[in-house]
């Protein structure tokens, strides 16, 4: 959701004394925070947002603690037994009291699908701190960095629901950090999981180049070969080119997800620190800002495409007044979905159609011509309902959302979803095309000349630094209503190492094709690397169309992370015909083309791999990097696993990162428990064996170039702090 400036988690009081964010507490230092803003009360109660007779209640929730909320992977085939899992660990907290306070059996979110969303009223502090709650938050915690789980506060999963998404979609995350919408959009593209590599991809940006980091670790936990996370201004992101057909077009985007930057007065339930901050100055600021990345979001997307603008705030200078704005500038290219049927069982409000501007002070203004020349910097003609009734109307602002607090004990949020019927008005002078024929990775266009996307881009003079058409100063006084000036991309922050894309005839690809017996419709243009010298220590693949993206667009966009990988180098294969061996995290891509080096294993057989470092395993004559697969049985689980492997002299060993072995011994019956330091381990049910998990993952990472080593031994190695009961 929208994003507000973060400080350090843990921060000192002028005191000295550390304050902890975690949870309902809030620590020592936020105690002394009195969750009281006369401020925001007047200007709210003003606004009238909130229905006659419940404004006390809705005050009353914002200062209650929001409920922990948390979202299954709902496109991995595992889903299901992670929900089983779940069910299980809610029995035993049910009706457990804990400082005077009663937990409640977590619920599922009514108007999100297949029950994959919960929520419950356990706090942050509550679930990390309680000894009665530890296996439950160890299971969250490992679930979550293995990508099954994602902790997300439920008014953050709606926009990705409302953009309705399909494998084939092409999609923006224009502010995407920390990514988690942008993981629910790539869900959404892998519906299908039997679909290694869907048509669509997600390309998720963000201005901030440290936070694109936190955007990779999220977007990573998902191995997908079709999401690229790139570093740039949101009111400014490039048009990106791509090859169709032999010739030169514009990438246009199905889906766009336009979740801009706010004031952020919707997260005063989990933010303690709005309640003494918050002024109308912060809105006022950022209303500008909110529009013109709105306005480049209007311009990249498809005509048909569909748009989410959404903000954690409840204020309209931020909500209405900039999609209010958009409409009146879009002159009938845009038009208000009415989403109101999508997700039933959600409460919210709708848009209101009238209200005021504020200054920090407490003046009032009802209309542009109230305000004085001095506050002109400060408030914008764009900041009020349009002056015309009938205008207004057709807008129908009633069709967008603004979800209260206490009508389902969530955080406030705002979300207008937008479709694209023709092109905007200042993209409409571009040259028409001859023949204009069905655009590659665009919408159908009704009319050639009304979008740059059907242009020739030879004739458009193609600006070599954006990749966009020049575009005439178009906007209006307030600056704000038409494209934004063409502006030379600024590099910043880490230099990344480069992506090469292999060649077809690359001699690393015939030992891997002939070792692993690779399917021939393996796409091989789509494997690569990130270093032009030296020995290449990892492949990765990312989908066709995303490579159509990379290679067209190098030097006019900067990219954090691409990819999946799907082998990495080991020189000890080489002995066995192949020096790469699979990467865990790249199997369920690569494995629909592997023809070999697949041994199937029971139930019995994953307990054994996933506890033990290097058990005897006498299945394979053929040594090396192998695929160890389980298919659905009378046991549990009722969904296929694929775990890559290595096969030694005398022993087969997993290579699965620690939280994913965790993750996988759920998955058959074996219940994971950690012990906190200083505490024995927990005794396993009488009559059971206790298997320790062992610390290694066997996903070595080797800096200064050095390939990986595979242990060849049977020396066990050392024990686990993990105690496992069948």
């Amino acid at each position: 959701m929208g994003r507000r400036n973060r400080h350090q988690k843990n921060q000192r009081d002028r005191n000295g004394n550390t304050r902890d964010r975690d949870g309902s507490g809030w620590g020592a230092g936020y105690s002394e925070i009195i969750k009281e803003n006369k401020l925001f009360e007047q200007y709210y109660r003003e606004q009238k947002i909130v229905p006659e007779g419940e404004f006390e209640h809705f005050m009353e929730t914002l200062r209650e603690p929001l409920p922990a909320t948390f979202r299954i992977t709902g496109y991995k085939s595992h889903a299901k037994e992670i929900l089983h899992c779940l069910k299980k660990y809610f029995k035993e907290v049910q009706d457990i009291e804990i400082d005077g306070q009663k937990i409640e059996a977590p619920q599922a979110l009514s108007w999100y699908p297949d029950e994959l969303a919960w929520h419950t009223n356990m706090s942050r502090k509550i679930i990390r701190k309680s000894p009665l709650l530890e296996k439950f938050h160890q299971f969250l915690v490992s679930e979550t960095e293995s990508g099954n789980i994602s902790r997300q506060e439920a008014v953050s999963m709606i926009p990705p629901l409302l953009l309705k998404i399909e494998p084939h979609h092409k999609i923006l995350d224009m502010c995407a950090a920390p990514g988690s919408k942008t993981a629910q959009l790539i869900e959404m593209l892998h519906s299908d999981m039997d679909v290694p590599f869907p048509e669509g991809f997600v390309i998720a940006n963000d201005v901030d180049n440290k936070r694109c980091y936190l955007l990779v670790h999220q977007a990573k936990r998902l191995n997908s070969p079709c999401i690229m996370v790139i570093n740039h201004d949101a009111s400014n992101i490039p048009r990106f080119q791509v090859d169709c057909d032999g010739k030169k077009d514009i990438l246009f985007y199905d889906r766009i997800l336009c979740d801009v930057p706010c004031s952020g007065d919707g997260t005063m339930r989990k933010n303690i620190d709005v309640w003494k901050k918050w002024t109308t100055s912060n809105s006022l600021q950022l209303h500008g800002l909110q529009l013109r990345i709105a306005v480049r979001g209007v311009e990249q997307l498809a005509v048909g495409g569909r748009m989410v603008y959404s903000t954690c705030s409840l204020n309209p200078v931020e909500d209405e007044a900039v999609i209010a704005s958009l409409l009146e500038k879009s002159e009938g290219a845009l038009e208000l979905a009415d989403a109101s049927a999508d997700l039933p069982g959600l409460k919210w409000m709708p848009g209101i159609t009238s209200w005021k501007v504020m200054t920090r002070t407490g003046e009032w203004y009802s209309d542009w011509s109230e305000v004085p020349v001095s506050r002109h910097t400060q408030i914008r003609p764009t900041m009020f309902p349009p002056t015309d009734r009938e205008k207004l109307k057709e807008m129908k602002l009633e069709r967008c959302m603004r979800i209260l607090p206490h009508h389902q004990n969530t955080g406030g949020f705002f979300v207008a979803v937008l479709v694209k019927k023709a092109a905007m008005p200042w993209n409409r002078r571009y040259p028409k095309v001859e023949e204009l024929k069905r655009p590659c990775l665009t919408a159908d266009l009704p009319h050639a000349e009304e979008d740059a996307g059907s242009a020739d881009l030879e004739s458009a003079s193609v600006d070599p630094e954006l990749g966009e058409c020049p575009q005439e100063a178009t906007s209006g006084k307030d600056g704000v209503c038409g494209p934004p000036p063409s502006k030379k991309m600024k590099l910043f922050g880490f230099k990344e190492d480069p992506f090469v894309f292999l060649a077809e005839d690359d001699p690393v690809f015939a030992p891997i094709q002939n070792f692993y017996n690779l399917s021939p419709s393996f796409p091989k243009p789509c494997v690569l690397t990130r270093t032009h010298e030296g020995k290449k220590r990892h492949l990765y693949m990312v989908s066709k169309e995303l490579r159509n993206v990379l290679l067209n667009n190098s030097e006019r966009m900067k990219v954090i992370n691409t990819g999946v990988k799907v082998w990495s180098r080991n020189n000890d294969g080489e002995q066995f015909g192949c020096a790469f061996r699979l990467a865990q995290e790249g199997i369920y891509t690569l494995f629909p083309y592997i023809g070999a080096r697949i041994v199937n294993v029971s139930v019995e057989d994953i307990k054994v791999l996933l506890t033990q470092e290097n058990p005897y395993l006498n299945k394979l004559e053929k040594m090396g990097s192998i695929v160890l697969r389980y298919q659905p049985d009378q046991h549990m689980p009722q969904c296929p696993i694929e775990l890559c492997g290595w096969r030694g002299k005398t022993s087969i060993r997993a290579f699965v990162p620690r939280n994913e072995r965790l993750h996988y011994l759920r998955m058959v019956g074996v219940e994971v428990f950690q012990s906190k330091q200083g505490k024995g381990p927990e005794p396993a049910v009488e009559g059971e064996p206790v298997a320790a998990v062992p610390e290694d993952s066997g996903e070595m990472e080797v800096d200064g170039g050095e390939e990986e080593k595979v242990a060849e031994t049977d020396t066990p190695s050392h024990g686990g702090k993990f105690n496992c009961k069948k």
